[in-house]
C-alpha cells in the first residue's frame, strides 16, 4: 500500500478530528446558552449517539459490499451538511435536529473521537494486514488526530475573543468546521483501498460473529459508563466548577495533547497487546472516579488530561485486538456491529443530565465504574477466546 494512501487518509483525520471535536465540546454549551437544561441536553446527546449508532450499522455493512473508502466519504458528507447550515440556521428547533447530524461522532469528546467514523477500522486492517503495522499506523493516525483535536478546544477557548454576539461565535466557528469536513472528504477521494475477498455471507461468517460477540460484552459495559460521564463533561465542568468557556477548552485541550502523545507511544511500546488495551481500559474507569470526587477544579484537570494520555496508548491496541479474530471480508460490518454496541450502551448518556441534577458527582463515578468493570471484562473473554483458538 503506497505512502501516499496514508498521507491523504492522515489528512483527512486530521481535519475531521479539528472539526468535530468543536461540535462535541460545543453540543452541551451551545444548547445550554440556547437556554436548555441538562436534562433535556442530555436526552438530545441521546439523540445524537442514537443516530450515529443507526448510521454505523448500515455504512459498515454498505462499506464490506462497495468498499469502506466510500463508507467513509458518506460518513463526512452529512456532518458537512449539517454545519454548513448550523451557520445560518438561528431557530433552536432546527438547531437541535442539525446536531444531531454532526455530531455523528457520537457524542462523546475524546480526543480521538474526531478520527472514527464507519469504515476507518476496517479500511486500515483491510491495507495493512500485519498486526503489528496495523498499531503503527493506527497509532501514528491517532496520534496526529488527538494533536489535531487540540485545535478543535481552542476554538472553544478563542471564541469569547470573536467580535460577535454569543451564538454568533458558535455559528462563525460552525463555518470553519464545515470547510474543515469539506478538506476531508476531498483528502478520502485520493485514498486507495486494495482488493478484498469476495462477500460470501450475507451478513457475515458465523467465526467472525463469534468473536465479536465478546468484544461486545465489554464494549456495551464500557460504552455505557461513556455515555454516562463524558458527552456532558463541559458542562459537568461548567456546573461542578464554575468554570468558563476558556477554561474548560484548556483542559481539553491538555487532554488532546497527552492523547496524541500517548497514541504515539503505543507504537513504541513493546508489550502484550491485548494487556496494554485491557490495562488501560480499566485505567480510563479509575481516572473517572478520582475526577468525581476532586474538590479543585485544577486537580480534576489533571486526571482528565492523564486519562487522554492513557487512551491515547490503548486505543490503537485495542483496535488491533478487536479485528485479530474477524475474516477479512467481515471487517465492515463486524468493526460496525462493535462500534455500535458501544453507540448503543451510550444511549445512556440521557441518564446523564437526571444524575447531574441528582447529585453532581454521580455521573463521572457511575461511569468509571463502568468503564472499569469493561475492561476486566475485555480482558477476561478475549484471553478465553486466544486460548480456545490456539488449541
Amino acid at each position: 500500500m503506497s505512502d501516499n494512501t496514508f498521507k491523504f487518509l492522515l489528512i483527512s483525520r486530521v481535519s475531521r478530528s479539528i472539526s468535530l471535536i468543536y461540535v462535541s465540546l460545543s453540543i452541551p454549551l451551545y444548547l445550554s446558552l440556547l437556554g436548555l437544561s441538562p436534562i433535556t441536553i442530555g436526552l438530545i446527546v441521546f439523540g445524537v449517539v442514537g443516530f450515529y449508532a443507526s448510521l454505523s450499522l448500515g455504512l459498515g455493512m454498505l462499506g464490506d459490499r462497495i468498499g469502506y473508502k466510500k463508507s467513509l466519504i458518506i460518513g463526512d458528507v452529512l456532518p458537512l451538511i449539517g454545519t454548513a447550515l448550523l451557520v445560518i440556521v438561528t431557530n433552536v428547533k432546527l438547531i437541535i435536529p442539525l446536531l444531531i447530524i454532526t455530531g455523528i461522532g457520537g457524542g462523546a469528546s475524546g480526543g480521538l473521537r474526531g478520527m472514527w467514523s464507519p469504515g476507518i477500522s476496517a479500511l486500515i486492517a483491510s491495507n495493512w494486514r500485519d498486526e503489528k503495522e496495523r498499531v503503527k499506523r493506527l497509532g501514528l493516525i491517532s496520534s496526529a488526530a488527538s494533536a489535531a483535536s487540540i485545535i478543535g478546544s481552542l476554538l472553544i477557548s478563542i471564541k469569547q475573543f470573536l467580535p460577535f454576539s454569543s451564538s454568533e461565535d458558535y455559528r462563525f466557528i460552525f463555518g470553519i468546521s464545515s470547510l474543515l469536513l469539506f478538506v476531508s472528504v476531498i483528502s478520502l477521494l485520493f485514498v486507495e483501498e486494495v482488493q478484498r475477498p469476495k462477500k460470501t455471507t450475507k451478513i457475515m461468517k458465523k467465526s467472525s460473529f463469534n468473536y465479536i460477540l465478546r468484544v461486545i460484552a465489554s464494549n456495551t459495559v464500557t460504552g455505557a459508563g461513556i455515555g454516562l460521564a463524558i458527552p456532558l463533561l463541559p458542562l459537568w465542568f461548567k456546573i461542578a466548577y464554575h468554570a468558563n468557556d476558556f477554561e474548560i477548552g484548556l483542559v481539553f485541550t491538555l487532554s488532546y495533547a497527552l492523547t496524541s502523545i500517548g497514541s504515539f507511544l503505543a507504537t513504541r511500546i513493546k508489550f502484550d497487546t491485548l494487556k496494554i488495551a485491557s490495562i488501560t481500559r480499566v485505567l480510563n474507569g479509575v481516572l473517572l472516579i478520582g475526577i468525581a470526587f476532586s474538590p479543585w477544579f485544577y486537580l480534576a484537570s489533571a486526571l482528565y488530561a492523564l486519562r487522554g494520555l492513557n487512551a491515547g496508548i490503548g486505543a490503537p491496541n485495542r483496535t488491533a485486538i478487536n479485528v485479530r479474530g474477524i475474516s477479512e471480508e467481515d471487517y465492515g460490518t463486524a468493526t460496525s456491529l462493535q462500534g455500535i454496541s458501544t453507540r448503543i450502551a451510550q444511549l445512556s448518556s440521557g441518564l446523564s443530565g437526571y444524575l447531574l441534577e441528582a447529585w453532581i458527582p454521580l455521573p463521572e463515578l457511575t461511569g468509571g465504574i463502568l468503564q472499569a468493570v469493561g475492561g476486566y471484562i475485555y480482558y477476561k473473554l478475549l484471553k478465553e477466546k486466544r486460548k480456545t483458538t490456539s488449541s
